[in-house]
Parts: structure tokens; sequence; C-alpha cells
């Protein structure tokens, strides 16, 4: 476990890491609190749809100005004044609910503009963490970041749905706003070595981060296989409740079962790329996982076997997890720190950004050809795409 957890030896990786866990699990608590509001309000599956999609679309359209902040100002100055206005939606949120006020527009809304302060913050959140270990903790601290998330996104659900019965969702807004408190806390006490004079001939553009993923040819492949994960690999999660009704006949409890299969098989991935102690044939990992990843969600799509589907989806999060993290890895150990923000803005497009698209395919597929048909057909796609898209990364390795 000392070389699992080995980048929170640092200081500023260990407060970094508390502050994100205490604000991400806020921000779980919220996003489960506002789609059961907001479904409470207008029964209409649609409007949660949409709210979903308001707050990933942000990242398709601003992630890559985001990526250009983070290059040009304190990492550090950016992600602290993004939480500050995510804590100040959540407090919008909460009065709003608090006081009986709140109608469905003003949750839409709430949830763009969090959407949009997300799309910024991201490049810069991914971009902090590499000045806050050496660079062969790097790998580690990144595989410990995507384990907090999950973990993150285990508990605060889990919390929330306690709370909003206990206390009401206005409350559950509360206590997230009340979470940045600590995250605020954390980036402040975080101290930076003094930061090199960059070189002055590297543009400061949009453009510079997309003609560097453009020429590498491995990076672009390795964003590739983000975005073809994020597109192909979200079709079992959006349609889990088709398939606990349709195919198991099974109420809302087992399909809690499903949800926490993907999450716990996610967590274990990302601790298990956490205990690798070098990135030597993280290509092989990141295509030979991506593969596997393509075969689980067939599985699951054609199980009729309850348990046999909770297996095949804690392998499908497991694997989608290390892609991810793995190709996060890959990227920040390749890319030149003056242009990390840009580079990791596209990681954010290819991750966030084509989610919604993903998530609105995998629902006209459900509709037209059914829950098991679709995942099944994302699977084989995903297994096809991975294997086209990721060739460079094959040859990268070969030649390492």
């Amino acid at each position: 476990m000392r070389h699992v957890l080995r980048s929170l030896r640092h200081r500023n990786f260990r407060l970094y890491y508390l502050g994100q866990l205490v604000s991400l699990s806020g921000t779980w608590m919220q996003s489960l609190a506002q789609a059961w509001l907001l479904y409470r309000l207008t029964d209409s599956g649609f409007l949660l749809g949409l709210a979903g999609a308001a707050s990933l679309l942000p990242s398709l359209v601003f992630g890559v100005y985001g990526g250009w902040l983070a290059d040009r100002f304190s990492r550090q100055r950016l992600l602290m004044a993004a939480q500050a206005l995510a804590m100040l939606q959540a407090l919008a949120l909460a009065a709003l609910t608090l006081s009986g006020a709140i109608a469905p527009w003003h949750i839409l809304t709430l949830a763009l503009l969090l959407g949009i302060v997300q799309a910024f913050e991201f490049p810069a959140r991914h971009a902090f963490v590499a000045g806050l270990v050496p660079k062969a903790d790097l790998a580690n601290a990144i595989a410990l970041h995507a384990s907090m998330f999950q973990a993150s996104r285990l508990a605060g659900p889990a919390i929330a749905g306690v709370l909003i019965v206990a206390i009401g969702e206005g409350w559950v807004f509360l206590l997230n706003g009340l979470t940045f408190v600590v995250v605020l806390l954390t980036l402040r006490a975080i101290r930076l070595p003094a930061t090199p004079a960059e070189d002055v001939a590297e543009p400061k553009d949009l453009r510079a981060g997309l003609r560097f993923a453009w020429r590498h040819r491995p990076v672009r492949a390795a964003l590739s296989v983000v975005a073809a994960m994020s597109i192909l690999g979200t079709s079992a999660s959006v349609l889990l409740p088709v398939f606990a009704v349709k195919v198991y006949g099974v109420g809302a409890g087992r399909l809690g079962m499903l949800m926490g299969a993907i999450g716990a098989g996610a967590l274990v991935g990302a601790f298990a790329l956490a205990g690798r102690r070098s990135l030597a044939g993280i290509e092989r990992l990141i295509l030979g996982t991506g593969v596997a990843a393509g075969g689980a969600l067939a599985l699951f799509a054609l199980t009729p076997v309850f348990e046999l589907a909770l297996v095949f989806l804690a392998v499908t999060g497991f694997c989608i997890t290390r892609v991810l993290a793995s190709s996060n890895a890959f990227i920040q150990m390749t890319v030149p720190d003056q242009l990390r923000g840009r580079v990791m803005a596209l990681f954010s497009v290819a991750m966030q950004g084509m989610m919604p698209i993903g998530n609105l395919a995998a629902g006209a597929g459900g509709d037209l050809l059914g829950a098991p048909l679709t995942v099944a057909f994302s699977g084989a796609l995903l297994i096809a795409a991975i294997l086209f898209l990721g060739q460079p990364l094959r040859e990268a390795h070969r030649t390492s």
C-alpha cells in the first residue's frame, strides 16, 4: 500500500487530494439531489437528460479556452476562482430550494452555469496535478486522482440518498456549498516552487496545443481512444434502467447494484493502475484494456443472468477507468509543460465533451434497436475503434 499511495508522501498533493475528495463528494451529492428534485418537480425523463447534457456540453464548446487559460495564468489561482464560482452556484441552488422558489428553469440554468465553470476548470485541474509531484510519481498521482474521483462517485450519491430523505434536497445543496470551503483552504495552503521562465518562442494561442496533438501521432491516438471510449463505452450506464426493468425484471434497489458494480470496478481499476511501478508498456495497456472494455460491454448486453451482469459491468468499469487514467498519464508524460493546459483541454473535450453525444446515441439506439442490441453493437464498435485508432500507440510501444 505504501507503493500504491506513494504520491501522498508529497505535502502539496496530499492537500490537493484531501480537498478534492471532500469537494467532489459534495458535487456528486448535489448531482443526485438535483436529478431527484428535477424529476420530482417535472416527472420528465427528457428534462433529466437535458440537465445532464447542460452540465457536460460546455466542455465541448469551451474546453479549449480553459486550456489556453491554464497555460496563460496561474493554475492554482484559476482553480480557486473556479471553486469559488461553483460554491456560489451550489449556494444559489440551496437558497432557491429552501425558500420554495425553485423552478425547473432555475435547475437547468444553474446546471449549465456549473458546466461552463467545469469546462474551464477541468484542464487547469489536470495540468495542476503535474506540478504537485516529481515526474517519477506523476502516473501514480494521476491514478490516485482517478481513484479519488471514483470513491467520491460511490460515496456522494449514497450519502445524498440518506440526506434527501432526512432533511431534503435544499440542505444537500447547502452542504455541498460548504464543502468548497475545504477545497479553497487546501488550495490556498499549497506552496509551489517558482516556475522557470517559459520558452518565449512558444506561441500563446489556442492552435499550439492542437498542432502538438495532431503532429504527435501517439498523443493523437490516445485522445482518439479516449473519445471513442466516451462515446461508445457509456452506453451501458445510460441504458441500465431499461436493462433493470425489461431484461432482469428488477426494481430500483437492484438497479443501484448495477450502477454500483461499474463504480466499484472503476475504483479497483484506478488503484491497480496506481500500483504500477513504471509507465513501461502503457501504450499496450491502453489498447489491451480498451479492447477488453468492448468485450465486457458486449458480454453484459448478451447475458440474461443478473449476477453475471454485475461481473461484466464491474469489468467494464475497471477497464474504462484504466484506459482513461492511462491515457491521461501517457499524455501528461509526453507533453511539454508550457503546452500542458491546452493539450489537457483536448483530453477534456475527448472525455467529457464527447460523452453527451454517446448518451444521446445510446438513448436513440435503445428506442430503435432495444437496449441489449444497442450495447452489444457499442461494444463491438468500441473494439474496432480501439484497434483502428490505436495503431500509433502500438507502433510507439514497439519502438520504446
